[in-house]
């Protein structure tokens, strides 16, 4: 298997994924790494200032793109690129090699280290800072301006600077705002670049919208309520920095050859020059040899297919195809306003037709690259799952557990053990974790957990398996001391095996080290799939156990964290979840129970588990069977990872789901109730239940959330039995 790895979710990138959703390689596993998952599609920014898009429509999301391409997603920073040991640097998590690789990383703005800049100024790059930071920005300084006209400095005269002077000026005439905007610029005159007639009926525009500019300027310093230019000092309520690009910290950090201006030099096939399998587009690339070439988005869409056909060329051992930028192209600028400004070939037009002309093209553009709609579908206009042959798969994680009947029916076959007096908890209580009791009378608590892998990323299934197996301990109120992991490899080639190998463990190390965990020792096996699992030892106060036995008729019962990981990651394998939702998910499995496990016992907690395969239905009503009680839960109150709900009311399960839904029998609920289906969502690294008093719940539940647990919630309460067998009532508080 060899090893293609795209890092960063730009525009010729989106490219390529999709060219291989439809035409994958076979026996190349591709990666995309980025560490955001949702791409700003700078074509629409401008669209977006002018009030004529909303956030949403701007993004390219990159995580349904990937997996519809069937490739593995790393949501994490990549820091350095060492092309000579051929492998990503990651922050926070090991690197990743790589046999080729493509950088498509954008850029940021020239000037942010100037006084006051980064601390003032609303900067336009990162697009995707500037897209989220822009409304709000836009409201602190109408609210500076007090009722008089919105004093705006822009800073940067090239085509990204006259669209933002024009489309802020519309923006906030929409909304009945005077403005009184400046833009400010080195250059001698309008849109550098751009033929003399161009600029002049810039000029005429600006003057009708009441736009000024200062030319062969430079702003020096940026202030609370003023700049600084040439000495000078100018009021403005808002500066806007768009002066240009500057390369970003991954290439400086990078051994790779830069031009002048810090960008990484490729050569006419896009590839990294004095490099092997390595390649560059987009902004972050420097075409030393077309000068004529701009940072503008038109070239990194233009690069697409040849860097796919490059990318695939040096992997198959094919000519590559050299890469010809046009040295002119349809210019069309937002004006606001429903008006857009177009350029070609020395001829320009200006108007509603200019505006709706760029619309469509951008949209249709969106529409290629768009997966799920708003509301978490498909999008219409792109291949199904089904239509592409993507089959359903069997979950891995907690949903990949042998179903509760028959494990507890080979439980029971099994001859009852000899008598142990060291065996405080064991086979006969169903519980969590075995408690055992040393010869000098300290108990011991014991525990194992494993599971295949959920996902394509070693690293994160090492972490999210040592997190899931601590939790065991955590719910007992124990404190995990020492652990030692058992590791089932899925590869066959020794160095491919041993970098496996090491991404688990690393991701194990992850989670044991900041908890005072020693990895102590292990196993290792090799077969068809990967598969994580930790033997983990932990101490156990005196008194400290928090048994399932231990509720009362009116206790309270807390969840530390959301529900919803089994329905979530089953999306995620169809390329049905957006990147948001993937990323939540995530950090919830990666939350440890170390802190609720010491709030519970803080609070006087009477009994915990912790919810994992088996769901929440089937993990309460082991504690309540061993209590002989029932529960009434609030479906309202029910946290939930973001989509969950969504999903399950469309009718996505886990593959698990329907093993646990065979116990429907002791639920009473609503008939269609997604909430009902939450409960058997069979979940991977699941929160805490809690049993606990029901006066000190709500401190509880506000202690956990300012420990970090933030969705922590009260679901319910405990009863007395049901008349009607039902052992949890499911209830709309409508709250």
């Amino acid at each position: 298997m060899r090893e293609l790895v795209l890092v960063g979710g730009g525009h010729a990138h989106v490219q390529v994924l999709r060219r291989w959703m439809m035409r994958p390689l076979p026996g190349v596993r591709l990666t995309l790494i980025v560490d955001r998952p949702a791409a700003v599609y700078s074509g629409m920014v401008p669209g977006f200032v002018a009030g004529d898009y909303t956030a949403r429509e701007l993004e390219i999301d990159g995580v349904p793109l990937a997996r519809r391409a069937r490739a593995r997603v790393v949501l994490a920073a990549a820091t350095r690129i060492d092309a000579a040991q051929r492998r990503v640097e990651l922050e926070g998590r090991p690197p990743l090699r790589f046999d080729v690789a493509s950088l498509d990383v954008g850029s940021t703005v020239r000037g942010l280290d100037q006084p006051g800049v980064r601390e003032h100024a609303l900067a336009t790059r990162p697009i995707r800072g500037f897209v989220d930071a822009l409304d709000a920005r836009v409201a602190q300084a109408l609210e500076q301006a007090a009722g008089r006209p919105l004093r705006l400095a822009i800073a940067g005269g090239g085509a990204a600077g006259v669209e933002l002077a024009f489309t802020l000026q519309a923006r906030l005439a929409a909304a009945g705002s005077a403005s009184e905007i400046t833009l400010y610029t080195r250059d001698a005159g309008w849109v550098a670049g751009y033929p003399a007639r161009v600029a002049r009926r810039f000029a005429r525009l600006a003057r009708e919208r009441g736009i000024a500019l200062r030319a062969g300027v430079e702003v020096e310093a940026v202030g609370k309520d003023a700049i600084r230019v040439e000495g000078e000092r100018a009021a403005c309520d808002l500066a806007v920095w768009a002066t240009g690009a500057a390369p970003p910290a991954l290439l400086a950090a990078s051994d790779l050859p830069l031009d002048d201006a810090g960008f990484v030099r490729v050569d006419r096939t896009l590839a990294v020059e004095g490099t092997t399998g390595l390649f560059a587009a987009g902004d972050c690339a420097s075409l030393g040899w077309a000068p004529w070439v701009r940072k503008a988005g038109v070239y990194a869409v233009r690069e697409g297919p040849v860097l796919d056909r490059n990318l695939r060329a040096s992997l198959t051992g094919a000519r590559p195809r050299r890469y010809r930028p046009q040295r002119d192209f349809l210019s069309l600028l937002h004006l606001g306003e429903g008006r857009a400004f177009g350029a070609k070939w020395g001829l320009a037009a200006e108007g509603r037709t200019v505006w709706r002309l760029k619309d469509a093209i951008d949209r249709r553009f969106m529409r290629r690259f768009t997966v799920l709609t708003g509301a978490g579908g498909d999008a219409r206009d792109f291949p199904s799952p089904e239509s592409m042959g993507m089959e359903e798969m069997e979950c891995g994680g907690c949903a990949a557990k042998l179903a509760p009947d028959p494990l507890a029916a080979a439980l029971a076959r099994l001859e009852p053990a000899a008598a142990d007096a060291s065996v405080v908890v064991g086979l006969s209580h169903a519980d969590d974790a075995a408690a055992l009791r040393t010869s000098s009378g300290d108990v011991v608590l014991a525990t194992v957990d494993g599971f295949r892998a959920f996902a394509d990323d070693p690293w994160l299934v090492g972490r999210v398996a040592a997190v899931n197996a601590l939790s065991d301990v955590h719910a007992k109120g124990g404190r995990p001391r020492h652990a030692l992991a058992w590791v089932g490899v899925n590869e066959t080639e020794p160095a491919a095996a041993g970098e496996t190998l090491y991404q688990v463990l690393s991701g194990v190390r992850a989670a044991l080290d900041p908890l005072g965990v020693s990895l102590v020792g292990g196993h290792t096996t090799s077969g068809e799939e990967l598969h994580v699992g930790l033997a983990i030892l932990g101490e156990l106060d005196d008194g400290a156990w928090l048994g399932l036995d231990g509720l009362r008729p009116g206790d309270a019962l807390v969840l530390s964290g959301p529900l919803g990981t089994g329905v979530v990651l089953a999306a995620d394998m169809q390329g049905r979840l957006a990147g948001e939702q993937l990323l939540a998910c995530h950090a919830a499995m990666l939350r440890p129970g170390a802190a609720a496990s010491r709030l519970a016992r803080e609070h006087g907690a009477r009994a915990a588990t912790d919810v994992s395969g088996f769901g929440l239905a089937r993990h309460l009503d082991e504690m309540l069977v061993a209590s002989g009680l029932a529960a009434v839960l609030d479906a309202d109150a029910l946290p939930a990872l973001p989509g969950a709900l969504e999903l399950l009311s469309r009718g996505l399960r886990s593959s698990y789901h329907e093993q646990n839904a065979a116990a429907r029998g002791l639920l009473r609920a609503a008939p269609g109730d997604p909430h009902a289906e939450l409960l058997f969502d069979p979940q991977t690294s699941g929160p805490l239940l809690i049993g606990v008093e029901a006066r000190r719940a709500d401190a509880l539940v506000r202690d956990l959330r300012a420990a970090g647990d933030a969705h922590a919630a009260r679901i319910g309460r405990v009863a007395a039995p049901c008349a009607d067998g039902a052992r949890i009532v499911l209830e709309r508080s409508g709250r």
